[in-house]
């Protein structure tokens, strides 16, 4: 009985350790990124109408995304963070994509 428990506990630490490494990991994205917008391109915070990370299924640095739309703007951007500088992906508009 107490192996089953400990086994159990076991693969519920090693689940929580995974969930939380990829929370840190989109937290840490999204808080460069609203950063970055608000000191190297002046943008104040009110601006940002909404900033989402999320996991983008691609290589590197690239992995770790964040959507951002602006106030009275309908792109939607896309940054990422690579080697300490915050990067635009690509953006959307009226449904199609565009890269830098």
């Amino acid at each position: 009985m107490k192996k089953s428990v400990a086994i159990v506990f076991s693969v519920l630490l090693i689940i929580g350790i995974g969930f939380g490494y990829v929370q840190y990991k989109k937290a840490g994205v999204e808080q460069r990124v609203v950063e970055y917008l608000t000191t190297e391109k002046h943008l104040k915070e009110s601006d940002i109408v909404s900033s989402e990370p999320f996991i983008a299924n691609l290589r590197g640095d690239k992995n770790w995304m964040v959507s951002v739309r602006l106030k009275d703007d309908e792109k939607t951007y896309y940054y990422y963070r690579s080697k300490g500088k915050v990067v635009l992906e690509s953006y959307v508009e009226d449904g199609v994509e565009h890269a830098p």
